[in-house]
């Protein structure tokens, strides 16, 4: 072959080889928006919800059973929220909580919630706005937080944290942390200025099925401040630690 057809065939190759790819990637490009406007004329953003009982659970300690739950129901971007966590000691309700609140997708991770919060228990009840975010933080963290504002210019924060590690991927272990802070003393709810409460725990579980998960584990709270002097004063416990076991669900 002579060297000027060499030339010409490196030269065909070259040019081929910068237009193929372009014109491979165009045609792509077009199969992704075509396949993303059938998706948008289908509804490719429904409305879902799912119900979650986090903790339902009884402790070693004062014949104690606690509820966590929560529901929502909307779209990736938009949703409603109930949440709610019961504790009975003693066979009554010493603490009740309800929250309704509207969420909104602010980034890939993290919505704003805007909402109520109501205190059933203990009494007198109370009434709150709350606002705040809830997300996934770097290292796979669940992170919340919360600022509540009351009448009487009650306010009030909580910052929660969760993590689970997987030892497979039916065994799994869940530590978690709860903070609540209170921005005046409130002696008919027995609650102090400051940091009021800490809880943290410790849960074992086995997922028989993703929906379903029984667990055994611990927990523990510790009251601070005024809210620990209130305790004194009615002689309840200051600090906690029990043993619990519990299901974990959801559907």
């Amino acid at each position: 072959m002579k060297p000027i057809y060499v030339k010409k065939l490196i030269a065909t190759l070259i040019t081929a080889s910068c237009y193929f790819p372009a014109t491979f990637a165009n045609a792509d490009e077009h199969s992704q928006m075509h396949n993303e406007e059938q998706m948008h004329d289908h509804g490719d953003n429904p409305v879902v919800t799912k119900v979650m009982f986090d903790q339902l659970e009884i402790r070693d300690q004062d014949s104690a059973k606690n509820i966590a739950a929560q529901m929502w129901i909307g779209t990736d971007l938009n949703k409603l929220w109930l949440k709610t966590e019961i504790d009975n000691r003693n066979g009554k309700t010493q603490d009740a909580e309800l929250q309704a609140l509207y969420s909104h997708a602010i980034s890939t991770y993290w919505d704003l919630q805007l909402g109520l919060r109501k205190d059933i228990k203990p009494s007198p009840s109370r009434t709150w706005g709350v606002i705040g975010i809830q997300g996934l933080a770097p290292y796979f963290f669940d992170i919340g937080t919360a600022l509540f504002v009351g009448d009487s210019g009650r306010v009030a924060a909580r910052i929660s944290a969760g993590y689970e590690l997987l030892f497979t991927q039916k065994l799994i272990l869940s530590p978690d942390v709860e903070l609540n802070f209170y921005g005046q003393n409130d002696a008919e709810t027995a609650t102090g200025s400051g940091l009021s409460e800490a809880k943290a725990g410790l849960r074992l579980r086995y997922e028989i099925r993703r929906e379903f998960s029984p667990y055994i584990g611990i927990n523990w709270n510790k009251k601070f401040g005024a809210t620990e002097d209130y305790a004194k004063a009615t002689q309840e416990p200051l600090r906690d630690t029990s043993l619990v076991m519990g299901l974990r669900f959801w559907y």
